[in-house]
């Protein structure tokens, strides 16, 4: 096994590359929301290839699901590369209808367990603030599409420093100090 403090700058260039991401995503919005949406369409459309053919090989009983499976997919795939703003605007919806319901579950959940554990207003709160987040989606969808590519944008950075944070931890490491 190879020892993990030998690794380190495995996680340094890993945390550098979000970094560069995250600043290319919030300097060129449109472009980042473009290439996502490009890696749906062909995401949707590989997956759909191989559900198909896999609807081919497997058994009576799992092969309409999958042919029928795998044609959504590479429909969805295609519709995706001819109508990228349309897919981007539906890609919105999902998010944003995804964020009211998990919102409201946790809000249900949050009051559920009031008698159970302790600061369940923290679960009400993130299901407030979830409800609140999809339904500003739904009513400014452009301004939302560009707070996606932002959010996606911030958290790579956030996410890169703390890559680097842990690269250099890592490396300092040394096996067999602080365990039992």
């Amino acid at each position: 096994m190879v020892d993990i403090a030998q690794s380190w700058w495995l996680l340094l260039l890993r945390g550098l590359a979000s970094i560069l991401f995250g600043f290319l995503a919030l300097i060129w919005p449109a472009i980042t929301l473009l290439v996502l949406v490009i890696f749906f369409g062909a995401y949707a459309l590989v997956s759909g290839i191989f559900e198909l053919f896999a609807g081919f090989r497997h058994g009576a009983r799992s092969r309409a699901w999958l042919i029928i499976s795998g044609i959504v997919g590479i429909l969805v795939g295609i519709a995706t590369f001819i109508w990228p703003g349309i897919t981007s605007l539906a890609l919105l919806f999902v998010v944003a209808f995804w964020a009211i319901v998990t919102g409201v579950l946790e809000i249900v959940a949050g009051i559920r367990l009031r008698k159970t554990i302790d600061n369940e207003w923290m679960l009400i709160v993130g299901g407030i603030l979830s409800v609140i987040f999809g339904v500003l989606l739904l009513i400014w969808p452009v301004t939302g599409l560009l707070s996606l590519v932002w959010l996606v944008g911030i958290y790579a950075i956030l996410h890169g420093i703390a890559e680097i944070a842990l690269a250099f931890r890592v490396k300092n490491f040394t096996p067999g100090v602080g365990m039992p």
